[in-house]
Order: structure tokens, then sequence, then C-alpha cells
């Protein structure tokens, strides 16, 4: 009989952590995490910062924070942030891929992996806010703007 319960209980841990990994708390991949709002900025910004400071840190290089582009996190005994930031090396811009293990309940923060994103990565300009305008059409917007429209041509 002792046996048969050992076996009933077993089954049944198998079934349980079957529908909690089923259910999203054994999340195998990152999900996207919004970076505009205020409490998730704040919160990832801290994040992309702590990165940043770890990997000087380790590697005794001098690259400053610029800003979080892309991030996602993924649930793993703790949170696995999966972030792509932009920062200034050498003076340059660059865009780097960082992973931040985070363990709130234990005050636990570990930078996991760092790395320079080659030219082919898919970042684009306008995801980084750039635009690109030529100096001749936003001076022709500067000029439309502060003319009277009366006075440009049809």
């Amino acid at each position: 009989m002792n046996l048969k319960c050992r076996t009933i209980d077993f089954g049944l841990l198998l079934v349980v952590a079957a529908v909690v990994c089923q259910i999203g708390f054994c999340s195998e991949s990152p999900k996207s995490i919004k970076v505009g709002g205020l409490q998730n900025s704040l919160k990832i910004d801290d994040i992309g910062r702590f990165a940043v400071q770890e990997h000087n840190k380790n590697q005794n290089s001098l690259i400053e924070f610029g800003r979080v582009v892309d991030a996602k996190e993924q649930v793993v005994a703790g949170t696995m942030y999966h972030l792509t930031l932009e920062a200034v090396d050498g003076g340059q811009n660059k865009i780097y891929e960082a992973k931040v293990w985070v363990k709130p309940w234990m005050n636990f923060k570990q930078l996991q992996e760092f790395k320079e994103v080659d030219d082919n990565h898919p970042i684009t300009s306008s995801a980084l806010g750039v635009e690109r305008v030529s100096i001749i059409d936003r001076d022709l917007k500067v000029i439309e703007d502060s003319v009277e429209p009366r006075l440009l041509p049809k």
C-alpha cells in the first residue's frame, strides 16, 4: 500500500508540473516587454544600466549606457531579461545585446551575456528613433512653416 501511494504521489507531481509549464510558468521563449510604459521603462533602464556597468567592470571598458531599444523577458528561476541596448563606445553609438538574470526575492542580479551586435542586425534606424531627412527637405519644411500659406506656390 505504501508503494502504491508513492507511485500516485509521483504521478500527481508530474501532472501538476506539466500543467504549470503548459500555462506559462515555465516559459521557453522570451516574451516582449513594452519599453515605453513609465514603470517598465524605469525598471528596464535600470537593468540595462546594470548590464553596461557589469560589462565595464568585467572587461575593464568604458561603454556609456544610452537606452534600451528592445526588451524581452523569459521566466526561469526568476526572470531572464534579453535586452537590446544602444550605448556609446569610443565616441560611436553601437548596439549591444545583453542577458541579465534577476531573482528579486533574493536580491540577485547577474549579467549572463553581453555582446556587440554586428552590422547585419535587424534593428533599423527608425527603431532607434532616427529619421532620415535631407538638409534640403528639412530647410524647406522650416521655410514652409514660417511662411504664410497664401504666399506659397500652389
